[in-house]
């Protein structure tokens, strides 16, 4: 059967293989050729060539002054127009009957537009004049939504529960084909770089790491003596961290990556999701730094840590992914701040340096007569001035924003330049001694002038913590200042290291679950303190030690992190016992890994790269569910599939877990 000629209504027409009789249904359309191209290959080099097409047919575009239709063919590589004759042939009344977005089988001749309809791209020369259609699968004409009519998308919970007829738009589409290149040039640098790329387990024990996670119940289960059985749980990964350093420890493997799916019960984000994609390498035999970076401990811009050999094989992994993806060539070597640089400069732990809105230390301003109140002793006030004059673009988004409990906000009048530091409570509760001279000094140093805005927060001297409120306050007017209009942020991107954590804190609501007041790791527990601080770290002086840990942000985002690895077994213990006070039962999970380091492990570090938030940022999205083929919502939840999802009291019983009725 070579062509649909039947005038009979389709929707009579099978979408599925059915029996009648012991006979196939006589409107299968097969058997059914190949086809010779694809929808986006067609060029002007094509004209005159016979060939078949398949893909969704859109909407038809008449033209009644010469009796003929348009139509458009797509697939996932693109579009071709298809031209109809309304006289010849039967191929205009079968095609004017098919659904939209329905499957079909295209024969016809190219031909090369006239010059002035042609338009850019491959197949915008061309036409494909139709000389036989056939369909293949009708779409139901009450579909719930169309994804080739981009103009009337429905809300984010309908794409996402029909998400594979979303992933039929030509946006989704491309960024998932990117993913795959992007993904392609990743095993392609890092087998040059003499990588081994080794699987690990997804199915792991509970374990302290920091994350909460997802729990597999297992049909076996655990008996203790004289006892009732117990159920056992796996847990998912939330990453192969234990797996891939005593896979460097055995020395069966020097250079290890995998793009490793990984697994965190967290709050939903945009930026977060419940399984996730990372780039991960571990390396043996980093370096822990050298003096002669020590002693630059005032210099900016200075990597004074150890595991230069990570940062030089994920900085080449970024800048070739840049310039193939990107057609961007990035500078060598990307800039290094200090996370205490980065929380007094900017007040963040992953600044956005494309714009300025600077932070200002008004306590370094002061006279050296003027000290802090006794009941803050540790606390330094500091500012954020939008100019009149030089922050135009911030101006209005600085006055529209409302301060909080947090900030203080000031405009300078005439009347107000030579008070507000005066009248301020955020002033009063650091420095409640502040007179008219130190007024004065203050409008000096800043050079301020009747307009500008001035917001006004203290803080702790040492910084904790991932933000500050002023520097929450400097991404809001940013934001703000974008949504409006008043600023266009360069395309630029500014790609940024972030070194010399606090290796401890009790300021990560995230990891206080785990922790209960008591210390926990900025990073993670196996990393390594900088040299340096080791007397400090052994003294019991926590708040004092310096993570071997690098951040690697891109305009203010956090695209990787990783670290120097403890690799002496003492020291790795010292950590467990007398930082984190993790009781027995909480370190035997980790019995394997010190056991691993006794045995002459090397030094090793590694990194993992976000690649889903990387993705995100070469698809130019603010989601990363844009760039997963299947996400979860916000909340955590899959629409499509319906998980996670209740399971009967039968199933739960073979795990040996009873539900609660009062849960």
């Amino acid at each position: 059967m070579s062509v649909w000629q039947s005038q009979q209504s389709l929707t009579g027409m099978s979408r599925s293989f059915r029996v009648a009789s012991g006979c196939w249904d006589p409107h299968f359309p097969a058997p059914y050729p190949k086809r010779t191209h694809t929808c986006g290959s067609l060029t002007a080099g094509d004209a005159g060539s016979r060939v078949i097409l398949t893909g969704w047919i859109l909407p038809e575009r008449k033209m009644k002054t010469i009796n003929k239709s348009f139509y458009h063919l797509k697939d996932s590589y693109g579009s071709t127009q298809l031209l109809v004759d309304h006289v010849e042939g039967g191929c205009w009344s079968t095609l004017s009957q098919i659904p939209v977005e329905s499957t079909v089988l295209i024969e016809g001749v190219v031909a090369l537009r006239p010059v002035e309809a042609r338009k850019p791209g491959n197949t915008g020369t061309i036409d494909v004049h139709v000389e036989t259609v056939r369909l293949l699968n009708p779409a139901e004409e009450t579909m719930p939504f169309l994804p080739s009519n981009p103009f009337n998308l429905p809300n984010d919970e309908l794409r996402a529960r029909y998400r594979y007829l979303d992933l039929r738009r030509t946006a989704l589409s491309d960024n998932i084909k990117k993913r795959s290149q992007v993904a392609h040039i990743i095993r392609n640098i890092l087998h040059d770089e003499d990588f081994t790329e080794v699987e690990t387990p997804a199915l792991l024990r509970c374990s302290p790491e920091g994350a909460r996670e997802f729990l597999v119940p297992a049909r076996s289960s655990s008996s203790p003596e004289n006892g009732p059985k117990i159920p056992v749980f796996y847990a998912l990964a939330q990453s192969p961290q234990q797996p891939k350093q005593m896979l460097i420890c055995s020395g069966g493997v020097d250079k290890y990556f995998q793009i490793a799916k990984c697994f965190r019960d967290e709050d939903g984000r945009k930026d977060r999701q419940p399984e996730f994609t990372q780039v991960d390498l571990e390396m043996a035999f980093v370096s822990w730094g050298d003096a002669q970076s020590s002693e630059s401990a005032d210099s900016s811009n200075v990597w004074r840590i150890g595991g230069c050999e990570v940062r030089d094989v994920a900085e080449k992994l970024v800048r070739k992914i840049w310039n193939n993806v990107e057609g961007i060539e990035l500078p060598e070597a990307f800039k290094v701040m200090t996370y205490h640089e980065a929380m007094t400069r900017f007040g963040s732990d992953k600044p956005d340096t494309r714009f300025g809105l600077e932070i200002i230390n008004l306590s370094g301003l002061l006279p050296v007569n003027q000290t802090p109140m006794a009941s803050a002793p540790d606390l330094i006030l500091e500012c954020i001035v939008v100019r009149k004059s030089g922050d135009s673009g911030f101006k209005k988004a600085s006055q529209a924003l409302e301060a909080d409990a947090t900030t203080e906000h000031f405009i300078l009048t005439e009347a107000s330049r030579e008070t507000w530091l005066l009248g301020s409570k955020t002033a009063s509760h650091v420095y409640p001694g502040v007179s008219l001279t130190d007024q004065t000094a203050i409008n000096k140093a800043l050079k301020l002038r009747v307009g500008d805005d001035i917001w006004l927060a203290y803080r702790p001297r040492k910084p904790t913590g991932g933000s500050t409120a002023l520097g929450r306050v400097r991404l809001q007017i940013f934001d703000l200042a974008q949504s409006r209009g008043d600023f266009v942020v360069t395309k630029d991107p500014h790609f940024l290291w972030i070194t010399e954590f606090p290796l401890f804190t009790r300021d990560d609501a995230d990891k206080e679950h785990l922790a209960h007041g008591r210390w926990s790791s900025s990073h993670h527990p196996f990393t390594a303190p900088m040299w340096e601080d080791i007397d400090a770290l052994y003294c019991g002086e926590a708040e004092k030690v310096r993570g071997q840990h690098y951040d690697l942000v891109l305009n203010g985002v956090e695209i990787g992190g990783g670290s120097v690895r403890v690799h002496d077994a003492t020291m790795q213990d010292y950590i467990f016992t007398n930082i984190l006070q993790l009781d027995e039962s909480e370190k035997s999970p980790f019995n394997q890994l010190l056991h691993a380091l006794q045995c002459g492990a090397p030094p090793h570090g590694g990194i993992a790269l976000g690649f889903d938030r990387i993705m995100a940022i070469l698809c130019n999205t603010q989601s990363i569910r844009d760039v997963i083929a299947f996400p979860k919502t916000a909340s955590g939840t899959d629409l499509l599939f319906k998980s996670p999802a209740a399971v009967s009291s039968t199933v739960l019983a073979e795990y040996g877990i009873v539900p609660r009725t009062n849960y």
